[in-house]
C-alpha cells in the first residue's frame, strides 16, 4: 500500500468507528425512551451473537476421530462454569481460551 492509501485506511476506519459509537446517540435522543425493538435487540443480540461463535468454533471439529472434541468440549465447560461462579464476561471468556490452549498444548499435544 502507498502511504496515500493507508492514509486513506486509517481514515475510513476511523470515520466508520466514530459513526458506530455516535450514531445511536444521534438517532435516539434522550428525552424519549428508547423504542421496545431496540430494547429487544439490545437483550436477543448478545446471545445470539455467542451462539454463532460457539457453532463457527465448533464447526470443524470432529467428534469420531483424535481426541474427539474434548479439548473443545472442556474448554467450553470451563468458560459456563467460570461464568455461573463470577458473572464476569471478560473473566470467563478469557478463562475458557487459556484452559483450551493449555489443553491443547500440554494435555492433549
Amino acid at each position: 500500500m502507498t502511504l496515500t492509501e493507508q492514509i486513506i485506511t486509517i481514515a475510513m476506519c476511523s470515520i466508520g468507528t466514530m459513526l458506530t459509537r455516535f450514531l445511536p446517540f444521534l438517532v435516539f435522543s434522550s428525552k424519549k425512551p428508547t423504542p421496545d425493538y431496540i430494547q429487544y435487540l439490545g437483550r436477543a443480540l448478545p446471545c445470539a451473537i455467542f451462539a454463532m461463535l460457539v457453532v463457527y468454533c465448533l464447526k470443524d471439529v470432529s467428534f469420531t476421530t483424535g481426541n474427539y472434541g474434548l479439548p473443545e468440549i472442556l474448554g467450553i465447560i470451563i468458560t459456563v462454569a467460570l461464568h455461573q461462579w463470577k458473572r464476569q464476561m471478560l473473566l470467563s471468556i478469557a478463562g475458557g481460551t487459556i484452559a483450551y490452549m493449555l489443553l491443547l498444548q500440554y494435555v492433549f499435544h
